[in-house]
Parts: structure tokens; sequence; C-alpha cells
């Protein structure tokens, strides 16, 4: 259902609204990695994440028509970041369903843009149920946070820079929340090069996509006890499970603490601030769960969005 052209046709796109984020390298971090690592530091992208790329992507692909009748999303805080900012841009209204307790620093940035927000109980109730009522109700198309043709290509458009920066990568390591990221980095990154090694990332609590993957069809989980709120899906996604399934090396799965300890890592010797979703890839290379040496690695750092409060704690506890 996406293809290659659809992400060189999204990178066209959201130009308008994405930056092109750099490339960072460390040398401490090769050392105790035992690889050379590349990271690609969408935690510096417009609104702290790559979730700009695909909501771009779908608001600029959306006929007038059916921009006229607004958007409704649901998200713990990045992509609905990302969709009050491209909803702003392109003058849509925009309702946004997010948990109680998102992190503060998430929802801020979200009612920056002036989106309507409705809040719900993540343990008690189904986002999905409420954005569809809200879009029957309203008229307002539903805009998925991962599970759309539009955008998972907008998703992919991170790897495209990636590997247009750093061309020779052997390995490439993604967050992997709802897989929308992962699903268009598989896209783009094997067209590229159809030999490289691509593997999602997820916490060891939040392991909806390592036990799908094993039983071969799609499993659902309680909600996730983790930091990590970005990739507290409890089930993938209808569309991206094919593409993950198909085309992956593998998922690894990464503890609570060693999160925290990359999160240390990269903010204490790159100075780069990563949330706890967006450096569980990082902890998976810090921590050598792969066998990576002698490759050149590359690394999503997917968001940067962290309350200053828990950032404290994570820190304390070195």
């Amino acid at each position: 259902m996406v293809a290659f052209a659809d992400v060189q046709s999204a990178a066209a796109r959201v130009k308008q609204l994405a930056r092109e984020t750099p490339v960072y390298t460390s040398r401490l971090f090769n050392e105790a990695a035992g690889a050379e690592v590349f990271f690609k530091c969408e935690n510096l992208q417009r609104g702290g994440a790559f979730k700009i790329r695909g909501a771009a992507n779908f608001l600029l692909s959306l006929p007038e028509q059916d921009r006229k009748r607004g958007v409704v999303t649901f998200s713990s805080g990045n992509h609905a970041q990302a969709v009050a900012i491209a909803a702003a841009h392109v003058g849509v209204r925009a309702i946004i369903v997010m948990p109680k307790d998102a992190p503060k620093a998430k929802l801020e940035s979200t009612q920056a843009y002036g989106p309507e927000i409705v809040f719900h109980d993540r343990f008690t109730e189904d986002r999905e149920v409420i954005a569809k009522k809200i879009a029957a109700d309203t008229g307002a198309v539903i805009l998925p946070s991962y599970d759309h043709p539009w955008i998972i290509a907008g998703q992919g458009t991170a790897a495209l820079e990636l590997l247009a920066q750093q061309p020779a990568l052997d390995v490439l390591l993604v967050p992997l929340g709802g897989g929308g990221l992962l699903s268009g980095t598989l896209i783009a990154a094997k067209h590229l090069k159809p030999a490289i090694q691509v593997y999602g990332v997820e916490p060891q609590t939040a392991n909806d996509w390592y036990l799908s993957l094993a039983a071969n069809e799609r499993k659902r989980i309680p909600s996730p006890p983790t930091l990590a709120d970005g990739l507290r899906t409890q089930i993938p996604g209808e569309i991206t499970f094919p593409i993950v399934r198909e085309n992956a090396a593998g998922v690894v799965l990464v503890s609570e603490d060693g999160i925290q300890a990359a999160m240390r890592f990269l903010l204490s010797r790159l100075k780069l601030l990563v949330e706890p979703s967006g450096a569980v890839a990082a902890a998976a290379v810090l921590h050598r769960q792969l066998n990576l040496a002698g490759k050149r690695v590359g690394v999503i750092l997917s968001g940067g969005n962290v309350d200053l409060d828990l950032l404290a704690e994570i820190c304390a506890r070195a």
C-alpha cells in the first residue's frame, strides 16, 4: 500500500514544515557500544519529534473539500503536537484526544497551537472509539497517529534523509510504537539498500510487537507501564504489521533502566535531550543487545519532549 515513490513524494511535500535534522556521532558512545553509531536527531525536529513528517504529509495530501471538515486525532503527545502545528499551518480545525496523564511538556506544547483537546482515561477508555464518535458527530476526518499510508510515507522521510547523509550504514535501529516510523523506514531503507538490517526497539513492558511477531498475528496487551509514553500502543497497526513482519530483521526489547541510562548518556556526553520513547534504540545499541561489532549503525532518536521534573528524577538515579 506504500511504495518508495510515496516516500519520495512525501519528502518534497513536507519540506515546508519539517526540518532536515542533523546526524551526530560520539567517540565515547562508539567505545561503549562497540560499533560506529550515527544518530539521526529527530529530537531536534520541529515540534520536538519525527511526527511532524507524517502529520504534514497527511494534511497536505488531504483534498481541500475534506480539509474544510477539520480533523480529529488521538495521541499521548508528539503526534498531537505535530497535528496541531500542521493544522495551524494549513488553517484546519483540529480536535485532539489526549490522555489525562499526558506529559505536561507535550500537553502544553500542543495547547500552544490552539487545537480543541478532549481528555480521556487511557486505562478505562478507548481513545479510538472516542475519536470515531467525534468524527461521526462533527464530520471531521480521522487523522491516525500511525496506521495510514500518508502517515507511513511521511515518517519514512527521516530514513530517506539519514541514508542521504550517511549512505554506508549496515544496520538501522528505530523506536517502535504503532509502527509508522519503522514501516516508513523499512520502505525507504530497503529500497535504497536491500541488504541493510532494520530493527524495531520497544520497552520490555510494552512488547506487543515482540509477542505479535512471535505469534505471526497481532496480539493485544494491557496498557503498558513504561516511561516511554509514546510507545504505549497495545496492538500493532493493521497496515504497519505486515510491512514490519515481512521486512524487519527483528524486534529488540530494552529495560526501563536501560532506557534511562541511554538518556543520561545522550544528555551528558552528546548534549542531546531525548525523551524515553526516543532513546530506546540508543539503549539497545549502548547495552549491546545486538552483535554490532565493526558495523556502521544508524539510530533514530525519535523525540525530545520530556517533562523537566521527570528528567530531574532520571538524572538523579544515575
